[in-house]
Formats: C-alpha cells, structure tokens, sequence
C-alpha cells in the first residue's frame, strides 16, 4: 500500500484529493498546508475552471501538517504529491527528494529550466522518482491519440494543430500571478508542449508570434520545425479569450492513414479513414475529469511499486516541455526561429 501526502491545498489540491478516493493500492493518508483553515476542513474557498467547487471535508482520518518538514518526517509517507503554486515546485520536491520520499509534482515541474534541472539531478542523487502531473495524456481524447501514434496504428505522423483558448482566468489569485505561474505560454500552454513532445519528440527549432503583455507572452501561435522529413506541426495556445467563450481545446492530427479531429464541447473526437468513412471511438474514461487525475495519480503509484519512471509522468518529458515554452516565448519577442538547442 502506497501511502501519499498532498501539499498545497489550492484548487489541484482539491482535485488531487477527490481523484484520490479512486486509487487502487494506494491510500491518501495527510495533507500538509499553512492555512489552519483548511487544516481544519474548510475548503468551501476554493474554485476552479472544472469540477465542482470546495466543500467542508471530514479529515479526521488523516494526519494533518502545518509545517512541511514535519510532513517529510514523517516515516509513514512513501509518496508527496506536490499541489502548490509553480514557483514553490523546486524548493518543495528537492526537500522531499532529499527526505527519500517519491514525488509527484503537478505542472509545469517549475518555472524555470534551470531549476527543472536541478530537480532531476536531485532525484537521481536520492534514488526516488521524481514524476511531473501532466494530466493531458490521461483524457481520454488525447489518450487515443497518444495511443495510437504510439503504435502506429495509421503510419507515420504527418502533421497536426493544436488549439488551447481560455479567457483571463479570476477563479484564483495565484493562477493569474505571472511570478508564480509563468503566465499562459507556461502555465496553460505547456500542455500542447508536452503532449507533441511525447508524439513527435522535441523539435529542431521553433517560430512564434504572440501578444505580450508586461513582459508575459498572453497568447501565441508556434510552428514547430522538426526538419526536413519531420511532421508539419502549429499549435495556438493562450488566454485571450472573452469570458462567455468557454474553455477550448482539441486538434486535427493527421497521419497516412487516418485522420483525428476534436474539440471540446463542440466536436467529438472523429476518425476519418482513406475509404471516405468515419468513426467515433470508444473512449476510456468517459466524460468526467476527475477520473483523468484519477489514472494520472494511479500511474504514479504505480511506478513507485514497480521502481520505474512511467513514461508518461517523466521528468525529463517535463523538463523539456518548460524549454519549449521558453524557446517559443524568446522567439515571439524576437520575432525570429529559435534552436531548441
């Protein structure tokens, strides 16, 4: 039984928590957080862009911390599950990493590479994984995609968009917060940049445009150069939506013999084939978030039992997902292509 403690209960906290309650050889058994508040079991602040808001919480089952060292002796935890703000990540799962504790740290793994890098080489040195939350390959859209990209089911990729479009978010202080988020090219977008590197692998180089807004890339629009023979791939990714026009992602991934269109709320994931027919795959999952978290926090588990990185929670994957967005950000400011080396 794998025993895991959540910090940081924030909206991913909430979410973490909930998605909990479905694991399978696994047990959330504390939670850690400077807030007597919610030490208490008062979560009725917290909001969202999905799931259902806070509520009061019966935690008398579990061991409560306010003070995160504490938490980190505590021999009873095999697992910290890291929910708080991006720009506490480093400090966070270095100190667990050194305590001997597994790590699963929500996204993006930090705000900067350099402290990404610091955290991974913190994990080999403590021999304990050091697994990053990108929850994106757990929905079921997506999951098929990867899927089958992976077993190349339809040939090679060719090529693909991807689309991520939000409207300011002011459900929290802190997602909003640059500084500890690294605005939407970070925040938001390293979703599309992890999710095309686990199908195509990181590119050559890349070319942006974008909306900047004090020195923080709001919106942008990147071509991904993977040379010559490599898949034609764009994406476009921010916050600048207007407020009645809700949350949106999807793609349109094009390989030899397939392809894979979908967008949220208005577009089910639809497969067309070289016969001029089209389908609607049975998706694992179904419709409700919480279960994608749920599979996220399951396959962490599951590397701790089995002493091995899942491939899809890698640090490294992480890691160069956050260079992506940075080369991306420097290319929409300088206007030129950026290598990715």
């Amino acid at each position: 039984m794998i025993r895991i403690g959540i910090v940081g209960i924030g909206f991913m906290g909430w979410i973490h928590y909930l998605a909990a309650r479905g694991l399978n050889k696994a047990k959330l058994v504390a939670i850690g957080s400077r807030d007597q508040k919610k030490l208490s079991g008062d979560w009725t602040s917290i909001r969202g862009n999905f799931g259902p808001p806070g509520e009061m919480v019966d935690l008398s089952a579990l061991k409560k911390f306010a003070s995160f060292d504490a938490m980190l002796a505590d021999p009873d935890i095999d697992l910290i599950d890291i929910c708080n703000p991006t720009n506490a990540h480093p400090e966070a799962a270095i100190a667990a990493l050194k305590a001997g504790k597994h790590v699963l740290v929500e996204k993006a793994i930090a705000l900067l590479p350099d402290q990404a890098d610091a955290m991974l080489a913190a994990a080999k040195k403590a021999n304990r994984l050091l697994m990053v939350a990108h929850v994106l390959p757990f929905f079921p859209e997506f999951a098929y995609a990867a899927q089958v990209a992976r077993e190349g089911r339809f040939g090679k990729l060719l090529g693909g968009h991807f689309k991520r479009v939000i409207s300011r978010p002011d459900w929290s202080a802190d997602i909003g917060d640059a500084a500890k988020t690294g605005g939407p090219a970070i925040d938001l977008h390293i979703h599309d940049t992890h999710f095309i590197g686990l199908l195509a692998g990181v590119p050559n180089a890349v070319f942006s445009t974008g909306i900047v807004e004090k020195d923080s890339v709001e919106y942008l629009t990147t071509q991904y150069l993977y040379g010559p023979g490599g898949p034609s791939i764009t994406c476009s990714s921010g916050a600048v939506a207007m407020s009645g026009r809700q949350f949106v992602h999807g793609y349109e991934i094009y390989f030899e013999k397939a392809t894979l269109v979908y967008e949220s709320g208005t577009a089910p994931l639809t497969v067309y084939t070289p016969d001029g027919m089209s389908s609607q795959p049975q998706l694992v999952g179904g419709g409700d978030p919480i279960s994608a978290f749920t599979m996220e926090i399951q396959a962490a588990v599951d590397g701790v039992i089995q002493g091995k990185m899942p491939d899809l929670l890698s640090g490294q994957l992480a890691r160069d997902a956050l260079v992506m967005c940075y080369k991306e950000c420097e290319s929409v400011k300088t206007g030129k292509i950026v290598e990715m080396s």
